[in-house]
């Protein structure tokens, strides 16, 4: 069942784009005209300034000005899918990001403004959460630690992908411009921030359904988790590995036992959900020339499908697939014969005749692939509006963590096994008696493939001792077909910063790509 958060971009807070937008652009106007002070002061009015602080969460699929949806994003760079689309001149950033040659013009340049708009919101959020009111206090920390969070994430974001990049905890005034931090100093800024948020403990661990969409106290155990773990944070890894255990010792959360229910609309926010962005045909504002950043749906499903399908599948289809993201042969066979993953993982379309567009298998995204049952209720175009939520926490990966914290820390192999073995079950595979590093990230692999999280665990592993396979410079090395021709290196972590937003700010400093 659709659970919902409703989203309304743009309602309460102006877009803010750091160092490159004229100063109106930055004022915060209310509808009723009234200042500020006076109209935030109920609770459905600061709910509405929080709601806008969620918002930017929608955006990157297509936020009118380009198509960077996160899944593809951290996928182009790893080692399961080809790029696609028309050719290779079509969403060329991706190309060149997907070789390791990307530059300032060929970056994934939106998600700059993405998410300094979320941060931008999220702190105004937090100041008016403490302003004068007819307001609880429990709904002012409430409203308080949902906003910090969500700056914490948005944050970890922009650092996962670009690293070295400004910093600021309160809005800007004139000339707009914060200090460019270093990839460590952002973390170390941000790490003492998610420590004090998930002590306060004001987020319950889950929301009750109504409020699906919120962020949680389990949402922060796994940021801290995937932020520790990137960072590669030896002194931090032993908390990382009791907030995981917290998880797993926690009734609200379990394995849902149906890995294809997963993908469903009937699997959204079920047990094994720890956090997901809500997106909703039914209410869709999004379509071709309407005001940008409309709520609605997701143009993904869109995106990763094959061209010119003449239906079957429980698909319409038509020219409605763009040919982005086909899956490799490769990848496909790397599952055992009788793994349940497999076929939900991946859409076989063997047998269906369709236009064929560029580095095209006949395979393609199967947990985000579009159906007709997803998108009937629009009332606006449907190619952009499917109502397929994106995963970011699933339970699987509480277990997958904590199977890796334990042998990082030197816990208990056996028990490290046990979490894989509740993982390999739900596929059908036989359990494991040991397991190594490499095991875990393998079957991270096997379970995460296309929810844009294998590049990072690649990119992660060369800095985890006694990883021998399962790393970036083994896995991100050019290909037989002469389409990935470069070989990652430790300066493809973090990708270039736009050329627009260089210019825009002068003392910034463009990463050594």
């Amino acid at each position: 069942m659709k659970k919902h958060m409703i989203i309304i971009a743009g309602f309460c807070a102006a877009v803010f784009m750091l160092a490159s937008c004229s100063d109106e652009f930055l004022e915060v106007k209310n509808p009723t005209g009234e200042p500020l002070e006076e109209y935030y002061t109920t609770e459905e009015t600061l709910n509405e300034a929080l709601t806008s602080a969620y918002a930017p969460l929608h955006w990157p699929d297509w936020d009118n000005a380009a198509y960077n949806d996160l899944t593809i994003d951290g996928e182009i760079m790893g080692d399961d899918f080809w790029v696609g689309g028309a050719n290779a001149t079509d969403n060329e950033h991706w190309h060149k990001l997907f070789n390791f040659e990307g530059n300032g013009n060929q970056t994934l340049a939106t998600l700059w403004g993405d998410f300094y708009s979320g941060i931008k919101r999220c702190n105004d959020a937090i100041k008016y959460a403490g302003w004068p009111g007819n307001v609880s206090d429990s709904f002012r920390r409430s409203m308080e630690m949902q906003a910090r969070l969500l700056r914490v994430y948005y944050y970890n974001i922009l650092w996962h992908y670009y690293g070295n990049v400004p910093f600021y905890l309160e809005n800007l005034s004139l000339p707009y411009t914060a200090p460019q931090l270093t990839a460590d100093e952002i973390y170390n800024q941000l790490l003492p921030e998610l420590e004090e948020i998930i002590a306060s403990n004001v987020l319950p661990m889950r929301w009750e359904a109504a409020e699906s969409g919120r962020v949680s106290q389990a949402f922060a155990y796994m940021l801290y988790a995937e932020m520790v773990m990137y960072q590669n944070d030896t002194a931090r890894l032993p908390q990382a590995l009791t907030y995981m255990k917290q998880i797993i010792g926690d009734s609200s959360y379990s394995l849902n036992p149906d890995f294809a229910d997963l993908w469903s609309e009937n699997g959204e926010w079920c047990s094994e959900s720890i956090f997901e962005i809500n997106y909703n045909d039914d209410q869709a504002q999004r379509d071709w020339g309407a005001a940008a950043l409309n709520a609605g749906g997701t143009v993904f499903p869109t995106l990763c499908s094959p061209n010119g399908w003449g239906g079957g599948e429980g698909w319409d289809g038509g020219n409605d697939g763009w040919g982005f993201l086909p899956v490799k042969v490769e990848t496909y066979n790397m599952y055992a014969e009788n793994d349940k993953r497999r076929d939900v993982t991946i859409w076989d379309v063997h047998g269906y005749t369709y236009t064929e567009r560029y580095q095209d298998t006949h395979l393609w995204h199967g947990k985000y692939r579009p159906q007709s049952e997803n998108n009937k209720d629009c009332p606006t175009s449907k190619n952009l509006n499917y109502n397929n939520n994106k995963r970011i926490y699933r339970y699987a990966e509480t277990l997958l963590n904590a199977a890796e914290l334990l042998l990082e820390t030197g816990g208990s192999a056996s028990e490290a096994a046990g979490y894989v073995n509740e993982v390999r079950a739900r596929a059908g595979l036989d359990a494991l008696t040991s397991v190594t590093l490499d095991d875990i990230l393998n079957e991270r692999h096997l379970e995460f493939c296309g929810e844009g999280k294998r590049y990072f665990d690649l990119v992660r592993a060369e800095g985890i001792s006694g990883v021998m396979t399962e790393k970036a410079t083994v896995k991100l090395v050019p290909d037989t077909y002469g389409y990935r021709t470069n070989s990652w290196t430790p300066s493809k972590k973090h990708i270039p910063l736009a050329q627009s937003e260089l210019d825009a700010d002068p003392t910034l400093v463009q990463n050594n790509y």
